[in-house]
């Protein structure tokens, strides 16, 4: 597909399940990092019965939803990736799209990035 959607497309399985190892070839890293960023312990991520569970799900959807639309202005994943885990943000007092997933708050994160990327200024 095109880029806009490669990242869903790629790290969201047909059953929309997202695989937390996936994510981390994606983006050339490990299943530490990926538990480190997405604020989850090493073994859920790493233990299929616990990354399938309904908030690790959430957790690891938001962080793809995310990246995904950062992509607009980022233009390739790792930039979209180094942006999420140290760009700190103005309007959040300066925390990272990472700090406030991690304290349950991508819902503000996307309608951040929604209003960035319709061209506003958040």
């Amino acid at each position: 597909g095109d880029t806009m959607n490669s990242l869903t497309e790629n790290l969201i399985d047909k059953s929309g399940i997202v695989s937390p190892g996936a994510v981390a070839e994606l983006f050339h890293t490990t299943l530490k990092e990926i538990a480190s960023l997405s604020g989850l312990s090493p073994d859920t991520v790493s233990k299929q019965n616990r990354f399938r569970s309904k908030t690790s799900q959430k957790r690891l959807r938001d962080i793809v939803l995310i990246l995904n639309r950062a992509l607009l202005w980022c233009g390739t994943p790792m930039q979209a990736y180094a942006w999420f885990r140290s760009e700190p943000i103005p309007s959040f007092g300066d925390l990272t799209a990472e700090d406030l997933v991690k304290r349950g708050m991508a819902e503000s994160v996307l309608e951040y990035i929604g209003r960035i990327a319709e061209g506003g200024y958040a």
